[in-house]
């Protein structure tokens, strides 16, 4: 994984100054400049695994998630109604108390502290279409690396699930690129954060790797990224997609964390000490990622001072960060990479300010609860929005 954490052992104070230096994501931030090709190479360093073992059925946990993926496919196109009208201007609802409020950020020496409400209005519409677009981005990293997870993991059982992802990606690469063509009319590149963890999760050559990466950092934060923004839109369309998606995307971590758990156990305390660091250097990258750089550049504000006002921010303030941790941090201690190995991915996640989350519920059977929601009057409800 590219990364400048040379020595797993560095002290706590000055990995921590690392993780929050003002510098460092900004030189990242420029890593898309001037780029313009619409195609990105990557060298796919993994082998591909044949195996002539078809018992199906020897990881009974993946078969139930197997056949209830194949239970769960939904058309883009006819599940979905197109036709509603969607004002670009008008889809985040009201969010004046969630933090960071507009006073966190305007305070003395702020580039945005003169800001009237119309500046914060194209604030807002910006970050719309920002955010969906990273999802996009992110959605097709997760259709290329579940590829990935078919052409390397060595269970059949495993390559008949990533097989079914494979086919949501693709649905949510369509859904998120027809909701950004059709009905926002303005889309981003990709955030050079996410590019640079993508190319790091497709590079590493142990299938495990594209796993832990994807199936549990990357796509565990999408769930949380994606129920966040559902709670705060009214708009019927883009709520009712973003339901769609997440019942995917419940599946899909908890994919991750049961295939992990089993491989996990077999692996030395070394090799335990390098997934570690790669979560925790994907962590930062995801963190890294949702500073908006971009929207502030958009809009002429100077991208480093607003990431510096961020980060000095105390993490009850970042309510988005705060969510999107709620399901990275669970799901490491449910495969033992807190604790292992001295606790080191416990002292880095403490640092980061996120370690509280370790409690909640993780995502190992979490799908079950958006499975038993599909046909709840909460999507009946969304459903008749649409209609109307």
């Amino acid at each position: 994984m590219t990364t400048t954490l040379e020595n797993p052992s560095t002290p706590f104070s000055a990995e921590q100054a690392r993780a929050n230096d003002a510098d460092r994501i900004n030189e990242i931030a420029q890593f898309n400049a001037g780029e313009l090709s619409t195609i990105h190479e990557m060298v796919n360093n993994a082998d591909t695994l044949f195996t002539w073992d078809y018992s199906k059925g020897a990881r009974p946990k993946l078969e139930k998630l197997y056949e209830k993926a194949k239970r769960s496919q939904w058309n883009a196109e006819t599940d979905l109604d197109w036709s509603i009208e969607v004002d670009p201007t008008n889809i985040l609802l009201p969010v004046e108390n969630v933090p960071p409020t507009i006073e966190d950020l305007s305070g003395p020496g702020s580039p945005v502290r003169k800001w009237q409400d119309d500046d914060w209005a194209k604030f807002n519409t910006e970050v719309v279409a920002w955010r969906l677009s990273q999802f996009l981005h992110g959605e097709q990293g997760a259709l290329v690396c579940t590829g990935k997870i078919v052409e390397t993991v060595p269970w059949i059982d495993a390559k008949y699930y990533a097989a079914t992802q494979v086919v949501d990606e693709a649905r949510h690469v369509e859904v998120f690129g027809k909701y950004l063509n059709e009905k926002i009319g303005n889309t981003y590149p990709i955030n050079p954060h996410l590019r640079l963890l993508l190319d790091d999760i497709i590079e590493d050559s142990r299938w495990d790797m594209t796993y832990l990466g994807m199936q549990i950092m990357v796509e565990g934060l999408a769930l949380a990224a994606f129920g966040f923004m559902r709670n705060l839109t009214a708009e019927p369309l883009l709520k009712q997609l973003l339901r769609y998606v997440m019942a995917d995307e419940a599946r899909h971590v908890a994919f991750g964390v049961i295939s992990l758990q089993e491989f996990y156990q077999e692996l030395t305390a070394a090799e335990i000490r390098e997934r570690q660091v790669f979560a925790y250097e994907a962590a930062l990258r995801m963190r890294d990622r949702f500073l908006a750089q971009e929207v502030w550049e958009r809009l002429g504000v100077p991208s480093k001072q607003m990431v510096e006002i961020f980060l000095a921010l105390p993490m009850e303030k970042l309510t988005f960060q705060q969510l999107l941790f709620s399901r990275i941090v669970p799901n490491c201690r449910k495969l033992g990479l807190l604790d292992a190995a001295d606790g080191w991915l416990r002292d880095r996640f403490t640092e980061l300010g996120v370690i509280e989350f370790e409690h909640l519920e993780d995502t190992s059977e979490d799908y079950e609860t958006y499975a038993a929601m599909e046909n709840s009057q909460e999507l009946e409800e969304t459903a008749s929005q649409s209609q109307q």
